[in-house]
């Protein structure tokens, strides 16, 4: 056979005479994406993804049967291709149905893959979920503690009874991993030569502090306060989280080779000007440290607090003197610390105004509750207007009496206010806790949004200055829970990668395929209760700072793991379908119509099929054929509702299915599974 020269895209390049395009590309390393092509079995161009230009040649032509002949001039990636590709994936796809990922990664922020990590718990292998979670975010105890765990609000176990206690078992994980003598290390890419430098050691400082080391680059935390951690140290206390368990977590990322600087303070011991000129990238990620003011009468009075100002200075070690009774007004997760650590701090009466009821209440469930058992007064449909004083001091309150009218535009319904309904309580302290922000003093030189916030690009995270970046609560919406600072510093650390290698890769939201369920999808699961975890009683807590969380055990760990319905699809990593779906920027809605809903289908006891993730590809059942020689598999009906069966079920056909597997290795979707 004779040789050929052709050249694809550019480049020259040789093959035998009578070969495909497709089988001389794949020789000289050049990849044209194909679903339905192996070279165990014969050409079937079913999927039309592999489709070339050829010079000369007015159409596109399928690389998996077009044979090339010498001088041929090939184009695998042009406009004209992509919008090909593209609508070929797009129309498998409007018949694809499944779960490319759970449900709670996609909930996550940080976008944690927990089903991975649940199921390695599960297995025992406690290392590897700590290796699958510092994949998304380096702080898994902290955040286990902390985090109100959205991916938990997605689970779909609570169509059975309760959902998987992700966030505990993410802190489990991290626990054990900190206390073992091996602790997870990330491989670190040789160094680049590069420096970069965030301010702020914070959870979003922290986290691009990890990522951008492990990518090679010379790191450098600054940070204001005498020790890192940001809030996860400063405004959370301690009786949630542990600062020895921050204070493990900051070496573990120090021990990367992350320099950390305290007492640095911008604009006073150092010009962002400076920094900037110093370093190739800069990441500025400083939080929201200043507590939002309510606007009413009386709040420059001695005794009064704002939530994080509160938190903070007991955090510090400052003596507060709250008095026997405390009022803190506000309905999150601030709110609920700071009421808490004033029955700590020895008040008899604690009450929490909010202006909306229970259910409006954006604190997390299990706080308000704790609250509640340790004797907090919650007072709904309430709202101060007036701080009351006595000599320079705070004396009481006036509030005024609530009720919902009209929804706003978060839509929940609007307080509004009952006319003449006051009421006078005495107070000893005030605590407002109703949001907070940043103070960007010092930071004169980049762009600011209309709130005050730093203006950073959603998708590229750059500022108005070409290598500075902001992420966190510091940058445009404001506030936000700390898994999404982490997730926005992860993000931010790929991007900021590309840029120190003279690239401008904005992050993209990957394409899933999603299934919606419900409970009658999971009518013949056994119930089996959510884990308790075990805490310490109310009366016993609510006169100390101790963690109020003892843990689970490793017995209870596993079993709570155990209770993970599996949701996201066994071959994602695999999946040449999602993958080139990725690479097309696919919008399949496009295409919305009439979708299956069939049954699993048992090939045999160790194989089953799902025809709602099949694309009819036909490669298993020409693998099964041509180089098994069984036939085992072929396709039932005709059209739009064929379908890969079985079509032979015989004992000694069933055994020898078994034991091969042939099928299952070559789908390329998932829809084949090993049971």
């Amino acid at each position: 056979m004779s040789e050929i020269k052709v050249t694809i895209n550019g480049v020259s390049v040789t093959g035998k005479s009578g070969s495909t395009i497709l089988e001389i590309a794949t020789e000289n390393g050049i990849h044209i994406p194909t679903l339905c092509y192996d070279e165990r079995v014969k050409l079937y161009g079913a999927c039309g993804i592999c489709t070339v230009e050829v010079e000369g040649i007015p159409k596109l032509l399928r690389a998996c049967s077009a044979k090339a002949t010498d001088g041929m001039i090939i184009t695998t990636n042009s406009d004209r291709i992509k919008r090909s590709r593209k609508v070929a994936l797009e129309l498998l796809l409007s018949d694809h149905t499944g779960d490319c990922r759970g449900p709670c990664m996609l909930n996550c922020p940080a976008g944690t893959d927990c089903q991975e990590y649940v199921k390695l718990i599960g297995q025992g292998d406690y290392k590897g979920a700590v290796r699958v979670i510092k994949e998304k975010l380096p702080l898994p105890s902290s955040i286990g503690r902390v985090c109100p765990h959205p991916c938990e609000d997605a689970c779909r176990r609570q169509m059975v009874e309760d959902p998987i206690a992700i966030a505990w078992l993410k802190s489990f994980a991290g626990d054990a991993d900190l206390a073992s003598d091996d602790t997870f290390r990330p491989d670190i890419e040789p160094d680049t030569g590069k420096k970069v430098a965030i301010i702020g050691g914070g959870p979003a400082g922290l986290t691009a502090a990890y990522f951008l080391r492990t990518m090679g680059h010379s790191v450098v935390i600054l940070e204001a306060m005498p020790k890192m951690g940001g809030m996860l140290r400063y405004g959370i206390p301690q009786y949630r989280l542990p600062k020895d368990v921050v204070d493990k977590e900051v070496a573990e990322i120090e021990s990367l080779g992350v320099e950390m600087k305290n007492n640095v303070r911008i604009g006073k011991d150092i010009s962002f000007e400076e920094i900037q000129s110093s370093y190739d990238a800069v990441v500025v990620a400083i939080g929201a440290w200043t507590s939002s003011p309510m606007g009413i009468k009386g709040e420059e009075l001695e005794g009064v607090y704002g939530g994080i100002d509160f938190l903070g200075k007991f955090a510090l070690g400052e003596t507060i003197n709250v008095g026997e009774k405390v009022a803190v007004v506000g309905g999150g997760n601030t709110a609920m610390d700071a009421c808490r650590t004033a029955v700590r701090l020895g008040a008899k009466e604690v009450y929490v105004f909010y202006r909306r009821t229970r259910a409006e209440m954006p604190a997390a469930d299990i706080e308000i509750e704790e609250a509640q058992e340790e004797g907090v007064d919650f007072r709904f449909l309430t709202n101060p207007v007036e701080i009351l004083s006595k000599d320079g001091k705070v004396s009481g309150v006036k509030v005024q009496k609530m009720e919902l009218g009209e929804p706003d535009s978060s839509g929940r319904r609007r307080p509004v206010a009952v006319e003449g309904a006051f009421e006078d309580i005495e107070l000893d302290s005030f605590i407002m806790a109703i949001g907070q922000y940043a103070n960007t003093d010092g930071f004169d030189a980049i762009e600011k949004t209309g709130w005050g916030t730093i203006s950073a690009d959603e998708h590229s995270f750059r500022t108005s200055i070409d290598n500075v970046f902001a992420v966190g609560d510091a940058t445009n919406n404001g506030a936000d829970i700390a898994i999404a600072a982490i997730g926005e510093a992860h993000k931010a650390a790929i991007v900021i990668n590309h840029f120190l290698d003279g690239a401008d890769i904005p992050y993209k939201k990957p394409y899933y395929v999603k299934q919606e369920f419900t409970q009658e999808h999971f009518e013949d699961k056994p119930k089996q209760h959510r884990v308790k975890m075990p805490h310490i009683s109310p009366e016993e807590r609510k006169t100390n700072f101790e963690e109020i969380v003892l843990g689970f055990s490793e017995e209870e760990a596993r079993k709570e793991a155990s209770r993970c319905l599996d949701c996201g699809c066994h071959d994602y990593y695999d999946c040449k379908l999602i993958r080139y779906s990725n690479d097309c920027d696919v919008e399949p809605e496009r295409f919305e119509g009439e979708k299956h809903e069939r049954e699993l289908i048992e090939i045999n006891p160790k194989i089953e099929h799902n025809p709602d993730k099949c694309v009819l590809c036909g490669l298993c059942v020409r693998v099964c054929e041509e180089e098994v020689g069984k036939n085992v598999l072929g396709l039932l009906n005709r059209g739009f509702d064929s379908v890969v069966n079985p079509m032979f079920e015989d004992e000694q056909t069933q055994e020898f299915c078994t034991k091969c597997g042939k099928c299952v290795e070559l789908c390329p979707t998932g829809a084949l599974k090993l049971l």
